[in-house]
């Protein structure tokens, strides 16, 4: 297993057990400004995630002793940390089982090393649930090799995502990265904190598939804008995570309603509402 550097750089672990793709995405990672080091199977990845708190993990599926998915699991028991799985598994639920699992982003094998970078950049401009907002350490660099420095305005979250959205007895705060529901503080995922934010700021407004898509890939994505229908069923598959958390506080299912065709809206509902 690689060490991890001294300082202030963030750590990342690599958990694949292919040499060759273990140590090109750890130089993808430390040319990134990460501490990275990797693991060949699932315990010791897990093991390296709970000593050293990586920022970012990559997960390959296919290990030697336990598969990724439990990797992930046993992983998101003890962190909140970015999880990118890395497969050359295309069916549609490997990816829907990952995303179920804790996963915040699927590339397939062979992956891009300059898209991946700007993937983690754009998770890394969406704060964790709790955790104020804070500019990237590191800047991209340009196609040409130079750097591309980051806008201030867009290290943040959305302008408006500082103030707090009520519906009902649902309440977000932009700012601190919280929703509570019936006063109980919901355990939301990065993604889905956001898909909540899009919805309840849109005023009951009908929010497409599409658009949700682009809003969990952040609006610092760089890579490409095609939108597939694996995408909107991660969309979907979110969504219903959401349901399922706000109906154990609020017992509200029918919160968040399915538009046919189109995508997803929030009911408007007063303070007194179910």
């Amino acid at each position: 297993m690689n060490s991890v550097a001294a300082g202030d750089r963030r750590a990342a672990v690599v958990i694949e057990d292919d040499l060759d793709i273990r140590n090109l995405l750890c130089a993808v990672l430390e040319q990134g400004g990460f501490a990275a080091s990797g693991a060949a199977t699932g315990r010791d990845g897990v093991d390296a995630v709970r000593q050293e708190h990586p920022a970012v993990v990559t997960l390959d599926i296919g290990l030697p002793d336990i598969d990724g998915y439990e990797v992930l699991r046993r992983i998101r028991t003890t962190s909140d940390c970015y999880v990118i799985v890395l497969s050359g598994r295309t069916d549609e639920m490997d990816v829907l089982t990952a995303l179920q699992a804790g996963a915040d982003d699927y590339v397939l094998k062979p992956f891009r090393p300059r898209e991946l970078r700007a993937r983690i950049d754009a998770m890394l401009r969406r704060p964790r649930i709790g955790q104020p907002v804070a500019p990237p350490a590191t800047v991209t660099p340009g196609p040409s090799g130079g750097t591309a420095p980051t806008p201030a305005a867009t290290t943040g979250p959305p302008p408006d995502a500082a103030d707090l959205l009520r519906n009902g007895n649902l309440v977000l705060d932009g700012e601190a990265r919280t929703a509570t529901c019936s006063g109980v503080e919901l355990p939301l995922t990065k993604t889905e904190f956001n898909l909540l934010h899009e919805l309840l700021r849109s005023n009951g407004a009908v929010r497409t598939k599409e658009e949700l898509v682009r809003v969990s890939r952040g609006r610092e994505y760089r890579g490409y804008n095609f939108v597939s229908r694996t995408d909107e069923r991660a969309i979907e598959v979110h969504i219903a995570n959401l349901r399922q958390k706000l109906a154990r506080t609020s017992g509200d299912p029918d919160l968040i309603t399915t538009v046919r065709g189109v995508g997803f809206r929030i009911m408007p509902r007063s303070s007194t509402s179910r």
